[in-house]
């Protein structure tokens, strides 16, 4: 089967490619060889739209298809693939689970700033113990009144260190198996909530990974 780009997906193609070559390149050996993650980026890459690819015009983003958002991220990551991985992580792991599953209230609080590269995101499922097996997580969430109070560690959580928001996973109700957990948003700067040490990487250094706990976390229905 032969597929071909549009004229409009060409022309992204080309803008992040230079893009790339001319702010990203010049740094990528600097950042990897100390474990440096170029924050300065970050707002020159949601006016790019490559923070928020896929996510709705209204809510940050610029409602364009997968295919584009390939294109994007394959030509960050030819220049650097720290900013590729920093990328994907916020498009993929937090502003589609978002865009797709969010209320209107967290879409306006969390969604909009990550699409816009103002903020950044992290996804946090895997554990010390346990990998990225879901039904046997031990992280767990317990409702009280009307919050739910979350304690766990999860592990190798790309752009846990770097992060303002995060998506978290957590067992409610283990007799249900994968039914039984839940999801939660909120700021990384919550009280309860901390990150370990940074991970000492083989490469892609300039995307931060760490463990992140939750201590007696305190989050809102909303």
């Amino acid at each position: 089967m032969h597929i071909e780009l549009s004229e409009e997906q060409l022309m992204i193609q080309e803008a992040v490619r230079d893009f790339a070559r001319e702010a990203v390149l010049p740094i990528a050996d600097e950042c990897d060889k100390n474990s440096r993650f170029p924050s300065e980026l970050m707002g020159m890459l949601g006016e790019l739209g490559a923070m928020g690819v896929s996510v709705p015009e209204k809510w940050g983003g610029h409602g364009l298809d997968h295919v584009t958002y390939v294109l994007i991220i394959e030509e960050l990551s030819a220049a650097c693939a720290s900013v590729g991985v920093t990328a994907s992580v916020n498009n993929s792991l937090v502003c589609d689970p978002l865009s797709h599953f969010g209320t209107d209230e967290q879409k306006k609080r969390f969604l909009i700033p990550l699409a816009k590269g103002e903020q950044i995101g992290c996804f946090a499922l895997s554990e010390p113990g346990t990998g990225s097996d879901a039904a046997n997580q031990q992280a767990t969430c317990v409702r009280e009144g009307d919050d739910w109070i979350l304690n766990g560690t999860k592990n190798f959580i790309t752009n846990g260190p770097i992060a303002d928001v995060i998506i978290v996973f957590a067992m409610n109700d283990r007799s249900l198996g994968t039914r039984g957990i839940c999801a939660f948003v909120l700021p990384m700067n919550t009280p309860g909530v901390s990150c370990g040490a940074k991970e000492h990487k083989l490469g892609i250094k300039g995307s931060p990974c760490s463990s992140v706990i939750f201590d007696e976390v305190r989050v809102g229905e909303d």
